[in-house]
């Protein structure tokens, strides 16, 4: 079982079927805020989605293509930080995020992606990671440029979100970079 603690109050858990409940109540809860950004919330209706999406990230995660946790602040789940695809091949991964309007402003988000790259860098031996947002997400393009990462590019009209199409940032950290910046 995947767990990374990341300081007194914070840490990242993989999730597990009795989490459900917490998660779908969390979505539901965010539901308006969340649907500016994530492109999801309309394939995920309620409590079974949320049992089929954790049942999938189990799956996923034992078959090490990803690695999808429950960030939980003080003991209450605050949202979710993941590796959501690994390439073995390539040794690169995407980092993915979303944090419960209640909980913003908090560094969560940061220290949660900030504690994923350093696993996937030392101990996953990974070579690249890659956030991507969409261009207009100024929260999100904060906590990337707050971790340093290097914006390489925007792809057009990458994301269908709802009713019209969004461009994305691609922001990249190499294994070497990371280093370099940490000493």
């Amino acid at each position: 079982m995947f767990h990374l603690k990341i300081d007194s109050e914070l840490e990242l858990q993989l999730f597990d079927p009795l989490h459900a409940e917490a998660l779908s109540a969390l979505i539901e809860k965010n539901r308006k805020y969340l649907r500016q950004w994530l492109a999801w919330l309309d394939l995920n209706k309620g409590l079974e989605d949320t049992q089929a999406f954790i049942e999938h990230s189990i799956k996923e995660h034992k078959e090490k293509k990803s690695i999808v946790t429950g960030v939980w602040y003080r003991g209450k789940l605050a949202g979710v930080a993941s590796l959501v695809k690994i390439d073995w091949m390539h040794k690169w991964t995407v980092i993915g995020y979303w944090i419960s309007e209640e909980m913003q402003g908090k560094g969560l988000v940061t220290k949660s992606s900030r504690a994923l790259i350093d696993y996937a860098f030392h101990d996953l031996k990974l070579n690249r990671i890659e956030i991507r947002c969409a261009t207009e997400n100024q929260k999100s393009r904060a906590v990337i440029e707050r971790l340093g990462l290097k914006k390489e590019g925007i792809t057009r009209q990458v994301e269908w979100l709802y009713d019209h199409f969004v461009d994305a940032l691609v922001y990249s950290v190499l294994a070497e970079e990371w280093s370099a910046e940490r000493l």
